[in-house]
């Protein structure tokens, strides 16, 4: 099993957890540098406060081995072919290590944050993977540029605007999804499935990959070449007394997740649905200091991964090997103890 780790750089407490910091440019490449060395084997970036292409773009010129990925870039606010000229170049500064990571976002953020008009997300999403590679199919082969479909139409290439080919096969797409639908929609037209982090082995094997399998089966693809790649959540640290921080944040962000509409399939298949119901009637009234509590031991451990240092390496591989291509988890390295440490880890994942 690979391990990738998400692109944070910034002074963070020691341990590995959610990042709760802003993206510090100045330090970009030599951390980058020092993710490599440590032995991942990619780096994702994820577009909340920052935007991922330009993380990527300075972890490029600072690698040489390592694989980049956004994860995810949000699809929609940017036409199809603006996104395939940025994955493009990306591509090609990367000497091919690039991945275009893709989510739909939610129709609120969609119609209140990025003020556009919402259509159907799995379907505006087949057809905008589509489009992206129309685009790229342009560029690389000398394809007319046509595609048309519900979302887009697009026939206009001029050389002015035509990168032409590279040496290096335009990246793969990968999909985050959760719900059937765009599991469904990765099965068709993605190279790989990105399961939100509230996804337990369980959920991935007993409801997304059978409608990846019914995806694929559409298009006829093989559904096992469709790569599972999740950041799971974890709670961890170099000894018990400081996991207890790290467990009262995974409580809440469970707790968060399970109050959430849009996660509650997760939460579904595991018989929690009153637990989920009474955790969105305390969010909509904003008791968010009462909602950890809630969540005890045995859901806590269903949907996070909790344990020491010593421990967490082991609780990974026994929860997702044969389950995910590749894991992913944060990671903040104050001095070279943690960085061993970490070095350790990484190599124990990737044996397991």
């Amino acid at each position: 099993m690979q391990v990738i780790t998400e692109l944070v750089f910034g002074k963070a407490d020691p341990g590995l957890r959610e990042p709760e910091i802003a993206f510090d440019f100045s330090s970009a490449a030599k951390n980058a540098a020092l993710i490599e060395k440590l032995g991942f084997d990619g780096i994702m970036a994820t577009e909340t406060k920052d935007d991922p292409f330009l993380m990527l773009t300075l972890a490029a010129q600072a690698t040489t081995r390592i694989g980049l990925s956004t994860a995810v870039a949000i699809a929609f606010p940017r036409s199809p072919t603006s996104m395939a000229m940025t994955a493009w170049g990306m591509q090609k500064l990367s000497g091919g290590r690039f991945t275009l990571g893709l989510g739909s976002q939610v129709k609120a953020h969609i119609s209140r944050r990025y003020g556009m008009r919402a259509a159907p997300l799995g379907p505006w999403m087949r057809d905008y993977i589509g489009a992206v590679r129309a685009v790229w199919d342009c560029w690389q082969n000398g394809t007319p540029l046509r595609f048309e479909s519900e979302n887009y139409d697009l026939n206009l290439m001029v050389p002015l605007f035509d990168p032409g080919p590279m040496e290096w096969a335009p990246p793969p797409i990968h999909l985050a999804a959760l719900n059937t639908y765009m599991c469904g929609v990765a099965g068709e037209v993605a190279d790989g499935l990105r399961p939100h982090p509230v996804c337990t082995p369980r959920y991935i094997n007993e409801v997304m990959l059978p409608a990846v399998a019914a995806g694929s089966a559409r298009t006829g693809r093989n559904p096992a070449d469709i790569a599972v790649i999740m950041r799971p959540m974890l709670a961890t640290a170099p000894d018990q007394e400081r996991l207890q921080a790290r467990i009262r944040d995974i409580r809440a962000r469970v707790a968060f997740y399970a109050s959430t509409p849009t996660y509650r399939p997760a939460f579904d298949i595991w018989g929690l649905n009153d637990l989920a119901r009474h955790l969105s009637v305390l969010a909509r009234e904003q008791r968010w200091e009462e909602m950890p509590e809630h969540i005890d031991d045995e859901v806590m451990n269903t949907f996070a991964v909790v344990g020491t240092y010593d421990e967490i390496a082991d609780k990974i591989i026994e929860r997702f090997s044969g389950v995910l291509a590749q894991v992913g988890f944060s990671t903040a390295v104050e001095n070279e103890q943690d960085a061993e440490r970490l070095a350790a880890m990484v190599a124990k994942i990737q044996a397991g």
